[in-house]
């Protein structure tokens, strides 16, 4: 039988250039070396895991570099990268179409394809999403310009954003009662306050995170239709390297709109003709007075306030990156729209696996993990995928990985070390738990969550120390009601206790 001109066949092939796919490509290539292990991605550089340390049990830490993909297949000879977006999947001939219209066949297929901003206003030119190393320089760009911006959104992202720019007034609207939901309680943001207002402070860690462009794509203007073109997440240290400097000569001006949302947006010309009274930035203690300055857009409230602004940045979270793979495929859909995965990251077509932020972790999980989308939960699923692969292509079986035995993550807000463990916000415990708190002002923020005795999950911010002990004491489940409110006490060494 002739060979189809532009089909080519692979018994693993993986789509997504971001760390989920990148750690699933690499452990397939070591794990089958006489295998070509195809990874396709629609953009030019991949994400690489690099300086990659191993924390404790379940805490790892490790930076994220971009490198052109030639880099990767100097490292794995096996490894094959693809230049080219998915246009269409067809499972039932074990077979995915690129854009470019050639065919690959597999035999087992990980989809990694990540996931994009969720916009608050889709297709506004003054609403700037900030998910990859392109709309943040996008966003620098227009920084560098504006006198203010209104921040939409409470994620890390957001709270990174807030706190590194200088000189431009920043109107932040968030949702909830307190910055930070998604990591902190109100205690904790709180702590984190007055780090955001007092004059900046720290020179900022040199930049890890080198940005490789295609030659000469820097001087083009990209189109609309090019920021189509997904590119991978950032991670927590994406602002370095950037100068988030707006037009103006002080350092740090911030205004908190709690418990809103964005109902509207106007255009200079729409809020002339609306005859309504805009907001000027608040001054301390004072109500706002009616603003004398004409701004280029306007954001109207849910809680009946319009400000104007240079331009607004969405960053209330991501959306699955599921688009390019439902079509005539039968996959579960998780309510947050990413690819039901079992707990071998089977989706619920045969052969087609998947991980990082497209998939929803639809098994039964441990009482203390629950799935974020962060990169160490990416890397830890590309790993795993991998695994469950190579096990079902051999016949073998696989446990369920031990890092989704606790949800553990380490990372930086406002230079400060931050690290959360398990239900550390006591999700999916109802009122039957309790808190309890230590507070040093300006130096360190340990909260623990209880239930039963037992430690739940922790917040740490600051260098506690805390974190192997805190990690067993969840993982191993143990009953510290006889030690009460000492187990924070920093006179007593609690390492002493539980070594």
């Amino acid at each position: 039988m002739a060979a189809t001109p532009g089909l080519t066949r692979s018994r693993f092939v993986v789509v997504g250039g971001g760390i989920a796919g990148v750690t699933c490509a690499e452990k397939l290539a070591v794990d089958f070396p006489s295998e070509d292990i195809f990874l396709v991605t629609a953009s030019p550089v991949i994400k690489a895991v690099t300086n990659f340390r191993q924390v404790s049990k379940t805490l790892e830490e490790f930076d994220v570099e971009e490198q052109p993909s030639s880099l990767l297949e100097q490292r794995y000879p096996n490894i094959k990268v693809i230049h080219s977006a998915v246009k269409q999947l067809k499972s039932d001939e074990h077979k995915i179409i690129t854009e470019d219209g050639r065919e690959y066949m597999y035999e087992k297929l990980c989809l990694c394809a990540g996931a994009k901003p969720k916009l608050i206003f889709e297709g506004n030119p003054y609403v700037l999403g900030i998910r990859d190393t392109d709309s943040a320089q996008a966003f620098q760009k227009n920084l560098a310009r504006a006198e203010r911006i209104i921040v939409v959104g409470n994620g890390g992202i957001a709270l990174e954003l807030v706190y590194e720019i200088e000189g431009c007034e920043v109107i932040w609207a968030i949702k909830d009662k307190a910055i930070g939901n998604t990591f902190f309680d109100a205690g904790a943001a709180e702590f984190l306050i007055p780090k955001l207002t007092a004059e900046k402070r720290e020179t900022p860690i040199e930049c890890k995170r080198t940005k490789y462009t295609m030659e000469g794509s820097e001087k083009k203007e990209r189109t609309t239709a090019a920021s189509d073109k997904l590119g991978s997440a950032l991670g927590p240290d994406w602002h370095e390297g950037l100068q988030l400097k707006g037009t103006k000569e002080f350092s740090h001006k911030i205004h908190i709109e709690i418990l809103c949302e964005v109902k509207k947006i106007y255009s200079q010309q729409e809020f002339t003709q609306l005859q309504q009274t805009s907001l000027a930035f608040p001054k301390e203690g004072k109500n706002a007075e009616p603003d004398e300055v004409q701004w280029p857009v306007y954001v109207e409230l849910t809680n009946g306030k319009i400000y104007g602004c240079n331009f607004i940045v969405s960053a209330t979270g991501v959306v699955p990156n599921v688009k390019p793979f439902l079509e005539s495929n039968n996959f579960a859909i998780g309510e947050d729209g990413g690819l039901k995965v079992d707990e071998h990251m089977h989706t619920s077509v045969p052969d087609i696996y998947a991980a990082g932020d497209i998939c929803t972790a639809a098994w039964e999980p441990s009482p203390v993990w629950h799935q974020m989308r962060l990169w160490t939960q990416a890397r830890q699923m590309g790993w795993y995928a991998a695994k469950c692969m190579a096990a079902d292509a051999l016949g073998e079986s696989v446990d369920l990985d031990f890092s989704f035995e606790l949800f553990a993550h380490v990372t930086k807000f406002f230079n400060y070390k931050v690290v959360v463990l398990g239900k550390f916000n006591a999700q999916g415990l109802g009122l039957d738990h309790e808190l309890m708190l230590r507070c040093t002002k300006g130096q360190e923020y340990v909260k623990v969550v209880m239930q039963n005795g037992r430690m739940m999950g922790a917040v740490l911010i600051g260098e506690t120390d805390l974190e192997e002990t805190f990690e067993n004491l969840i993982l191993n489940q143990m009953d510290l009601s006889a030690y009460g409110e000492d187990l924070l006490n920093p006179d007593i060494d609690i390492e002493d206790y539980f070594d």
